[in-house]
């Protein structure tokens, strides 16, 4: 019996989890694609949080070093190619899919294995083949007018990037909600700050992904703009194209633009798993 067709394989970005994908995993099925989702390191049921993350007040959540101070790039990485070979002996075609910081471990794991992936789709995601780190975007001046969430502890004193969707702070809630979910409608259920993971590993954004023509930038890929993204603007995920592009010019991104906020897989789902089927049924794919 040969193999199904098409997985997804899909990559969140940072403060989210495998849970972010459910919805479109359940559109993508209607469509006849698998897609599985896969957390991180420091993502998923079992990750930690500050000690006092749940308790009143929540003592030393701006000071407690973080449990995931350790985590390197690679243990990310890892992660993604360990999900990849698994994919590979079960489907004949592998789509994979990175969210926002999820770009970096999609990218690093593409280049070291690229006979893993047949299609590399980016979702408003980090490109590492103009500039190696995340944190080099971040702090361009294209990005100067994306909403970004305040840390409530310094990144390199506790090894992560530490936000609090729990806060009794009205202010910082909407900073999180405009960065991630700006077009979550009006009156929506706040249960979206319980799915945010306050940490993310410091060295997610701040280590460089090397990538080469000879191997990421064969593969086909994709980019998918979020037209109305406050988080990763539009400015900054046209650069983060343009210079992929100049790295590769033989084989460009292919773009695609997609309506809404940072986060379709929460607010519009249906359409995001559209896409990614057209996408991933391209008949000059490998």
């Amino acid at each position: 019996m040969s193999p199904p067709d098409t997985v997804i394989l899909l990559v969140h970005g940072a403060w989210h989890s495998a849970l972010h994908w459910v919805s479109t995993q359940r559109f993508l099925a209607r469509d006849g694609l698998a897609g599985v989702a896969v957390d991180l390191p420091g993502a998923g049921f079992g990750a930690p949080v500050p000690t006092g993350y749940f308790q009143p007040g929540q003592p030393g959540l701006a000071s407690e070093k973080s449990a995931l101070a350790n985590v390197t790039l690679q243990d990310a990485a890892e992660v993604v190619l360990d999900a990849l070979a698994s994919a590979r002996t079960r489907y004949r075609r592998v789509v994979l899919v990175a969210h926002s910081a999820g770009g970096s471990p999609a990218s690093a794991a593409a280049e070291q294995a690229p006979e893993l992936v047949d299609q590399l789709v980016y979702l408003s995601a980090f490109v590492p083949a103009g500039r190696p780190r995340f944190a080099d975007y971040i702090g361009a001046k294209e990005n100067a007018d994306a909403v970004q969430v305040p840390p409530v502890a310094d990144p390199a004193e506790i090894g992560a990037f530490r936000i609090n969707p729990l806060s009794p702070d009205p202010a910082v809630v909407d900073v999180i909600r405009r960065a991630f979910l700006n077009d979550l409608p009006a009156g929506s259920s706040q249960a979206w700050r319980h799915f945010l993971h306050p940490d993310h590993p410091f060295s997610n954004f701040t280590t460089a992904v090397t990538v080469t023509p000879e191997r990421w930038g064969r593969l086909p890929r994709s980019y998918v703009r979020l037209t109305d993204d406050l988080a990763l603007p539009p400015a900054t995920q046209d650069l983060m194209i343009h210079e992929a592009d100049q790295v590769t010019p033989d084989n460009p991104l292919r773009v695609h633009s997609l309506p809404g906020g940072h986060s379709p897989f929460v607010t519009r789902p249906q359409e995001l798993a559209t896409l990614f089927a057209a996408i991933a049924s391209r008949s000059d794919a490998r």
